[in-house]
């Protein structure tokens, strides 16, 4: 399973990074990179340094496990269920960047005015596309179950939590004032009902 982990890994960057870059890129003339926000060291940065060292860990997993590296957290059964929450991540992945459309970005840029997306499943969840990106990380940790995987793992949740709570969060409420706090009231941070704001 372990060359099948590098090859799916290889696969959603590819579509979910790259090829959305380049759809939206042809859509909109802006490609949606936004990069590492924030001056070095404060909690901005932190959170993409962290996000962008969490995808090379995630990626040197199942490489380290084709070289041999021992999978100290196998549980008889436990791949199958990797590959299908990773499988299931990678759907929720592209359904989420398509519910945002133009509006997708990775990074933030201060100046930048975009719309809020209140549709689908954003209805429910403020941020489907971490939601997915952290079930196909889980996924990954099952799938070639060693030290690198569950590492990248937690360091992807600890980056994801950053970039929501400290640089998007703050940003969406200075765009859209209390329109976001009244959305943000009703759909949860990455699961339905659970992360709301109150509307004061």
């Amino acid at each position: 399973m372990s060359a099948l982990a590098l090859v799916l890994f290889l696969g959603y960057l590819l579509v979910v990074f790259a090829g959305r870059a380049v759809l939206l890129k042809r859509r909109t003339g802006t490609a949606g990179w936004r990069g590492i926000t924030g001056r070095p060291g404060s909690a901005a940065w932190l959170g993409g340094v962290l996000f962008a060292v969490a995808l090379v860990i995630g990626l040197a997993a199942p490489v380290a496990a084709l070289l041999g590296a021992s999978n100290a957290f196998d549980i008889a059964g436990a791949r199958w269920l990797g590959l299908a929450l990773f499988l299931g991540g990678w759907i929720g992945s592209v359904a989420a960047q398509q519910a945002m459309g133009a509006t997708w970005r990775v990074g933030v840029e201060a100046t930048e005015q975009t719309d809020l997306v209140r549709d689908g499943v954003f209805g429910t969840i403020r941020n489907p596309f971490f939601s997915a990106l952290l079930l196909s990380a889980f996924g990954l940790a099952l799938l070639v179950p060693g030290i690198l995987a569950f590492a990248a793992l937690l360091l992807l949740v600890f980056a994801v939590e950053l970039q929501v709570r400290v640089v998007e969060e703050p940003h969406l409420l200075a765009q859209h004032g209390d329109r976001y706090r009244e959305y943000a009231s009703r759909a949860g941070r990455f699961l339905p009902g659970i992360g709301t704001m109150r509307r004061s």
